[in-house]
């Protein structure tokens, strides 16, 4: 009786979704990625985590501006033998959150490749988070936190370190991420209703978008950083 309550409950939640959020997770191998997802879909923490092997995705429902916003999160393996593979997951992402290891300054020099190729494969209109991962090993820090604003700031990019380990900053980085993609999808919704651009939309849907030719990536030039 409770597993046929459990199922009508999912239904009902299913049924009034309004979005479906696609949501890439990219970066260098072992930056934390994973952690950072269960995090914040689960709010755990695994010690012995493993390399992500190809792709894997974890999905949460959260509220946005009065919308019931799903967002399937696909968390990509970091290894370069699965380049090939985990970029054809990018089409149809509207957020990506790129991630990079505070304590290991070779992730964050990787970090503009990441970028070009995110922008290489997924649409123009992508909202991407920048995160420095692991803000609890301070002292270990090499990468500092100017760089990677400047770095930002210099590509439009949001702006935020977290802890998967202690949790600071993660939901807040998340939520920051799907409002502003939440922020994009509403604009686009209101110009294909005035003929501006056309924009695929479906109630309980992932969203596709398909960006007017006058709009290009310049939209996030110089959007303020997270200030998480």
């Amino acid at each position: 009786m409770n597993q046929e309550m459990n199922g009508v409950e999912v239904e009902r939640v299913e049924e009034k979704i309004d979005y479906v959020f696609k949501v890439v997770v990219i970066g260098d191998s072992a930056v934390g990625k994973t952690q950072i997802l269960s995090r914040f879909a689960k709010n755990e923490f695994c010690f012995d985590s493993k390399s992500t092997i190809g792709v894997e995705f974890q999905t949460k429902t959260v509220t946005i501006n009065g919308k019931l916003i799903k967002a399937q999160i696909w968390d990509t393996a970091g290894q370069e033998r699965y380049r090939a593979v985990t970029s054809a997951y990018y089409r149809g992402a509207l957020g990506a959150m790129l991630v990079y290891d505070i304590t290991k300054r070779q992730t964050f020099d990787h970090v503009a490749r990441w970028v070009e190729e995110l922008r290489s494969h997924a649409d123009t209109s992508i909202v991407i988070m920048l995160i420095g991962n692991k803000g609890d090993l301070v002292d270990q820090r090499v990468v500092h936190t100017e760089y990677a604003v400047e770095f930002a700031e210099d590509q439009g990019l949001f702006f935020s370190e977290t802890s998967a380990f202690t949790g600071e900053n993660v939901n807040s980085a998340f939520f920051k991420l799907l409002e502003e993609i939440n922020k994009v999808v509403s604009k686009r919704s209101l110009d294909c209703n005035n003929g501006k651009a056309n924009a695929i939309i479906h109630k309980g849907l992932e969203i596709d978008i398909i960006s007017p030719p006058e709009l290009e990536i310049t939209e996030f030039k110089k959007l303020p950083s997270c200030s998480c």
